[in-house]
Parts: structure tokens; sequence; C-alpha cells
């Protein structure tokens, strides 16, 4: 599944939500949807917990924004964050929003960022309430993408398969059934193959599941995975049917 190629990109990080482990891979993976020119993390720093984010800021381009604990209890930096969103919402001079964190309180601000038509990816924890997982164009798991990252060595090359334990997370029903529904809301040939570009453009509109959650690193190779689906090359493109 892929998203149109977008000129500039805002990347807002709740540094207080989130893993400096994950920015390597996020950049990345933001990179292959465009410029991702805005660069700002959030959070108190003269917190120790941020020690590890405040050494990656000059190296990854980051622009810090400081915000003091104004009440204990609260979230200030929450609040930075969301008005700074609206604020280059309305500037339109953003074209997407990538989300680095696991809170729900961000789940109003994704929504009406979609509203207006533009692409939020979110990168957060598996166990980010659902809500926010759902309002989001996509969501990644952070550690399910640091995991991938780290399958490639030094050498840039990837480790063989077989020298990994298969860690993969188990795809349920739920994301078969996902699927199914897509290849069948898809243009079928005679003999039933869809093909894989679209139905991979409807599983996405009805969801914000993305494949590295479940450790690939594309669509065709997570069906391939599955008994219930047959990926084949045909005329040029790549082709899929449900089997069962």
């Amino acid at each position: 599944m892929t998203e149109e190629s977008l000129k500039n990109i805002a990347l807002l990080i709740d540094a207080d939500n989130t893993t400096p482990r994950g920015i390597d891979p996020v950049l990345t993976a933001l990179a292959k949807l465009g410029q991702v020119n805005i660069r700002r993390a959030y959070g108190n720093w003269a917190k120790p917990a941020l020690t590890k984010w405040a050494g990656l800021t000059n190296r990854y381009g980051i622009r810090p924004q400081q915000q003091f604990d104004l009440t204990k209890g609260k979230n200030a930096t929450d609040m930075a964050m969301t008005i700074d969103a609206i604020d280059l919402l309305y500037q339109g001079k953003v074209d997407g929003f990538g989300i680095m964190s696991s809170d729900s309180d961000f789940t109003p601000l994704v929504t009406r960022l979609r509203q207006d038509g533009l692409t939020v990816y979110g990168f957060g924890s598996a166990k980010a309430p659902d809500a926010f997982q759902n309002a989001c164009t996509r969501f990644i798991d952070i550690d399910a993408l640091i995991a991938g990252d780290e399958e490639i060595d030094d050498s840039g090359s990837e480790t063989p398969s077989s020298s990994k334990p298969d860690t993969k997370p188990r795809i349920d029903d739920e994301m078969i059934d996902l699927l199914g529904k897509s290849w069948r809301n898809a243009k079928r040939d005679a003999e039933g193959y869809a093909r894989l570009s679209e139905v991979g453009q409807i599983a996405g509109n009805r969801s914000s599941f993305d494949v590295r959650n479940y450790g690939y690193r594309r669509l065709s190779d997570l069906l391939r995975s599955l008994e219930h689906f047959e990926v084949k090359e045909k005329d040029g493109h790549l082709v899929v049917k449900r089997l069962r």
C-alpha cells in the first residue's frame, strides 16, 4: 500500500511518550513518502528521562521545543504540540504529518488534520489506544519498525531469514477478513484475480493497518504467507486471489 508523494511532511514528536530508538526508522519510513522538512520534538528537556532525545536533536536536524510542566498531572506538552500542528495546518504549507506518540489525547488532532485531506502517519506502541490508531491514515508499531530496521546489518544486507527466529506477530482473523473483503470489492478478472495494488488501496482506505506491523515489508509478502490467498504475476502486474 502506497501513498502519493508528499512535498512537505511535518514530524511532531511527543518525546515523553515515545522511544528515541525509533527516530531513524521513522524518518526512513517517512522519507519514502516525501520530504520531512519540519522536525520538532516536544518535552521538558530538563527531565533526565529525555537525555537520550536531547543527544539526537542535532544529529537528525530536530528542533527541540521546550515545554515546562506548568501543573502536576497536566500534560502541557500535548497542548503545545497540538497548537503547533493546527498552526501548520492553517499555514497551508504541509501536505502530511508524522505523529510519534502513543497518547490517545492526540486522536482529535489526527481526526481534524485528516478532515482537511492530510495524510497522517502515527508511530507508537502496539498498545496505543485503538481510537488513536484507527484515526491515523496509517499506524505503525515503532517496535516492529525498529526490529525490521535491525534486520539490516552494517553492510546494508538483510540478515538471511534462515538465521532469524520467526518472531512475526500473528495475523488474526480480523485482518484476513479485511483483506478478503478488499479483494471482493476490487475489480477481478474471469479467473478471480484482482490487482494487488487495488486490493491494497481498498484495504488502506478501510483501515489504518500497515504490513510492517506484522514484520513484512510488502503486502505481497504478507499475502504469500497466508494459505487463504494466492499471489502471482500476470500481464506485468502482481495479482491476488482468495482461495478460502
